[in-house]
């Protein structure tokens, strides 16, 4: 009972909070130096039991996409993640990483901007 209690409360408070999010959202403040702010222009998620997908772009260039499917065969157990992100560096260069995450780890790979990929340095 007690946790249900808790839970109304949060959604509660969560409700209530809401509330004053549009006027604070209507008049977004400026971006630092004057840019204008990153907006979202593609999003999409998708989740099943066993799977997901996701995506996202932004007007600076930004972008993610990823896709997990849990697994259960001889070969693979647990959750296996594939996906890209890319992004433009405070120096100006485009970067690009596809990445692998399955019993064999994380895997990503950097693509280099003459279509030469090369493994990215580790964390």
């Amino acid at each position: 009972m007690m946790k249900i209690t808790l839970f109304a409360l949060a959604a509660l408070a969560v409700a209530l909070a809401q509330e004053d999010a549009p006027a604070a959202a209507a008049a977004p403040a400026p971006a630092a130096g004057g840019a204008a702010p990153v907006q979202i222009l593609k999003q999409v998620d998708e989740v099943d039991v066993d799977k997901y997908n996701f995506e996202f772009e932004t007007s600076d260039g930004t972008s993610r996409q990823e896709t997990g499917e849990y697994k259960n065969d001889t070969e693979q157990q647990g959750l296996v993640v594939k996906g890209s992100y890319k992004y433009v560096a405070p120096d100006g260069q485009q970067i690009s990483v596809t990445y692998l995450a399955d019993k064999n780890g994380y895997q990503p790979t950097e693509e280099k901007a003459a279509d030469q990929a090369a493994p990215a340095p580790e964390a």
